[in-house]
C-alpha cells in the first residue's frame, strides 16, 4: 500500500491540517456586545434547519481553504513555525465546528428532510478528533496533534550520532533489500524507537478526543468513528468480522507458504514452523505487505516471465512527473478530465533536499474549484507507480463530487475513497504495463499466472489482517478496554492474532510501537483501508462487466472503456449525499459489501497454495 492517506478538510483535525496567523485588529473598547451581534444571533436562532445547513456549508467551505492550505504547508515544510500556525488554525476550525454542532442541536426534535438530516449527521462527524468545548482543552488537543505528527515526520534512527542518522525511507529500504537477519533486526528496532516519545502525548490526546466525542453525544471516539457507516456500531462490527472471515482462508494459506519459504532462507531456528513470523523479515516496516521479498524469496516459479516495472522505469529514466502523467492518462482514457494546471504547479511529488517533510503520500482537496494536490516522495519504482495511480483516485473523486454541498464532499464511506484508485490499479495488469512499455510482453502460462497472482496477493491479501487490527486496537483504547499500562502488549497480541507475526526483539511498555505507524500519531481512521481492499475487487468486477469483459477477472483491464468510466463517474458524483448502500448499488447492483470477488480473482492461487501447503504445519 506504500501510502494510503486521505487528507481532506473533514479529516483536517486528524492530519493536523489547519492555519495561518490571525492578524488581530482593534476591538471596540468596553465589554458590551459588538454592534449588530445580538441581531445576528437572533436571526441565526430563527433559521430553519435547511437555512442553517446552507449557511454552514458556505462557512465551512471558506474555512476549509485556509485549513487545508495550512495543513499542506505543514506537511511539506515541517518547522516550529508551521506547527504553531497549524495548531492555531486548527483551534479556530474546531472552535467553529463546536459552535456549529451546538447550534444544530436545536433541530434535534424537528422533522427534517432526508438531505438535511444527513447533512447534520455529517456535521457531527466532521473531524476525526472532536475538540472539547473548553478553550484550553481545545488548544491542548490541537497542540498534541501537531506534536505527534511532527515527531513522526522528523523521526530518525541515529545509532552512533548525527552522522549515522537514517530516516524512514532509508530504513525501509534496508528492510526491502537486505537479507541479513541482524541488519534487518536493527533497522526494524531503530524505526520503532520513534514511537516511545509519543506515548505520553498520545495518552493525553485520547482523553481529550474522547471528551470531545462525548460532548457530541457519543460514548467514545471509537463509537463516533463507526457512526459514519450508515448502520449501528454493533452492526458494523458484525459486518467487518463477516468480511474478514470471508478472506481469512486465503490469508492463512499465504502465511503458511511465506513462513516455509522464509524458513528455507533463514533457517527454522529463526523461523520455526507453527509459530508467528518475525516481523522484520517480510520486507515492510509494519509487515503489512510482503511484495518486497517476492523476487528472491516468495516467487513461486523463478524462471517464469513475470517481471516488475522497476528495471524499465529506471532504464527509461522515468521521473515523478512522468509517473503522474501516466496515471492521469489512465483516468482520461475512461472519460475523466485532464488535471488542472494548478495540480502540476502546487503538488509535491518528490522529497525536497532542503527541509523536513511528511513523505507519506496523500491527496488534498483545497475546497476551492479545481485546487487539488498530491503530496508524495515518488521514486521510479513499480510500487510508487501504483501509489500515484492510487492517489489520483482520490483526486478524481474530489473533482467528481465538487458540485455537492460541502458536507457531502466526501466518499460514500471512507472505504470508498480509498478503493477508487486501487480499483484502477487492478486494471494495471501485466498486459497494460507491457502496453505502456514498462515490462516485456508476457507469454501466458500457468507458472506466469501463479507468479502474477502471488505478487499481487503479497500486496492485497497480506494487508487485510493489518487493515483489520489497527482500529480494533484503537477502538479498545478509546473505550478504555486497553489502558496506557498495556498499550504495547495489547498491540502485539492483536498482531499475533490477526497477522501471525511477532516482534524480532523483546518489547515492553517502555515502547510504543503503534506510534511507528503513521496513521496512529496522525489519528487517521484505518478501517477504510480494510474495506477498500475488499470494495476494489467488487468495483472491479462490476466495471469489467460494464466494459464487456469475457475473460477471467484477473485478466480484465478497463483502460479505454468509456462505458466503465461513465458508470464509475456516476457513482463518484454522489459523494456522501446518499447512504453508501445506494452508491454501491448504483455501480454493482447490490447493497452489501461482499468479498466473493476476491475469491474469484485469486482462485488459481488459492488452489496452488492448497497443493503447496499440503503436509506443512500451518497456523500459529
Amino acid at each position: 500500500m506504500s501510502a494510503l492517506k486521505l487528507s481532506r478538510v473533514l479529516m483536517c483535525a486528524a492530519s493536523g491540517a489547519l492555519c495561518l496567523v490571525l492578524l488581530c485588529g482593534c476591538a471596540p473598547r468596553g465589554s458590551g456586545t459588538p454592534p449588530g451581534a445580538a441581531s445576528g444571533q437572533a436571526a441565526a436562532a430563527n433559521e430553519s434547519a435547511d437555512e442553517f445547513v446552507t449557511r454552514v456549508n458556505g462557512e465551512l467551505t471558506a474555512r476549509a481553504q485556509e485549513a487545508q492550505a495550512a495543513g499542506f504547508t505543514l506537511d511539506v515544510f515541517i518547522t516550529p513555525d508551521t506547527q504553531l500556525l497549524n495548531a492555531r488554525a486548527n483551534d479556530r476550525y474546531l472552535a467553529y465546528l463546536s459552535k456549529a454542532v451546538a447550534e444544530a442541536r436545536r433541530y434535534d426534535t424537528q422533522k427534517l428532510s432526508p438531505a438535511t438530516a444527513r447533512a447534520l449527521m455529517k456535521l457531527r462527524l466532521n473531524v476525526a478528533a472532536p475538540a472539547p468545548d473548553d478553550a484550553r482543552k481545545r488548544a491542548r488537543l490541537t497542540q498534541l496533534e501537531a506534536q505527534l505528527e511532527a515527531k513522526y515526520g522528523e523521526g530518525k534512527y541515529c545509532p552512533t550520532g548525527p552522522a549515522s542518522c537514517k530516516n524512514l525511507d532509508q530504513l525501509s529500504e534496508i528492510l526491502a533489500r537486505s537479507r541479513n537477519y541482524e541488519e534487518l533486526t536493527e533497522a526494524w528496532k531503530g524505526w520503532h524507537g520513534v514511537g516511545a516519545g509519543m506515548r505520553e502525548d498520545y495518552t493525553q490526546f485520547v482523553a481529550l478526543a474522547n471528551e470531545g466525542a462525548r460532548e457530541l453525544g457519543f460514548k467514545d471516539l471509537g463509537v463516533m468513528w463507526r457512526a459514519g457507516y450508515d448502520m449501528s456500531p454493533e452492526e458494523f462490527d458484525t459486518e467487518s468480522e463477516r468480511l474478514w472471515q470471508q478472506v481469512k482462508p486465503l490469508y492463512d494459506g499465504l502465511h503458511c507458504y511465506a513462513r516455509a519459504r522464509l524458513a528455507r532462507r533463514y533457517g527454522e531456528g529463526k523461523v520455526p514452523p507453527g509459530k508467528p513470523i518475525p516481523a522484520q523479515l517480510l520486507g515492510n516496516m509494519w509487515a503489512q505487505q510482503w511484495n518486497k521479498i517476492y523476487p528472491d524469496i516468495l516467487k513461486p516459479y523463478p524462471r517464469a516471465s513475470i517481471e516488475t516495472a522497476d528495471t524499465l522505469l529506471a532504464a527509461q529514466k522515468w521521473d515523478a512527473g512522468r509517473m503522474a502523467h501516466s496515471a492521469e492518462s489512465f483516468y482520461t482514457s475512461l472519460g475523466f478530465p485532464q488535471l488542472p494546471r494548478s495540480f502540476w504547479e502546487r503538488s509535491m511529488l518528490t522529497r525536497p533536499r532542503d527541509r523536513e517533510v511528511v513523505c507519506h503520500a496523500s491527496a488534498w482537496d483545497l475546497a476551492t474549484t479545481g485546487d487539488v494536490r498530491i503530496k508524495a516522495c515518488l521514486k521510479p519504482t513499480e510500487q510508487d507507480l501504483f501509489t500515484i495511480y492510487h492517489e489520483l483516485g482520490h483526486v478524481y473523486y474530489f473533482l467528481s463530487y465538487a458540485n455537492q454541498p460541502f458536507l457531502f464532499r466526501d466518499g460514500a464511506n471512507d472505504g470508498f475513497h480509498e478503493a477508487i484508485g486501487d480499483t484502477v490499479n487492478l486494471s494495471v495488469t501485466p498486459a497494460y504495463l507491457a502496453r505502456i512499455g514498462l515490462v516485456r510482453a508476457v507469454t501466458p502460462s500457468h507458472e506466469a499466472l501463479i507468479n502474477q497472482q502471488m505478487k499481487m496477493a503479497l500486496e492485497k491479501i497480506a494487508f487485510l489482517p493489518f487493515g483489520r487490527l489497527i482500529d480494533q486496537w484503537r477502538w479498545r483504547v478509546f473505550s478504555g478496554e486497553i489502558t496506557p499500562g498495556n498499550y504495547n502488549s495489547s498491540w502485539w497480541e492483536l498482531r499475533r492474532r490477526y497477522q501471525g507475526i511477532a516482534p524480532p526483539v523483546p518489547r515492553s511498555e517502555a515502547d510504543f510501537d503503534p506510534g511507528a505507524k503513521y496513521h496512529i500519531p496522525d489519528n487517521t481512521p484505518y478501517t477504510r483501508y480494510f474495506l477498500s481492499f475488499i470494495l476494489q475487487f467488487q468495483f472491479h468486477k462490476a466495471l469489467c462487466a460494464a466494459a464487456g469483459n469475457q475473460g477471467p477477472l484477473y485478466e480484465c483491464s478497463n483502460y479505454g472503456s468509456r462505458e466503465a468510466g461513465r458508470r464509475f463517474a456516476d457513482m463518484l458524483s454522489l459523494g456522501a449525499s446518499q447512504p453508501w448502500q445506494d452508491a454501491l448499488e448504483k455501480l454493482t447492483g447490490t447493497r452489501r459489501i461482499d468479498a466473493a470477488a476476491i475469491s474469484e480473482y485469486f482462485q488459481p492461487l488459492m488452489q496452488w497454495l492448497s497443493e503447496q501447503n499440503r503436509g506443512q504445519q500451518c497456523g500459529w
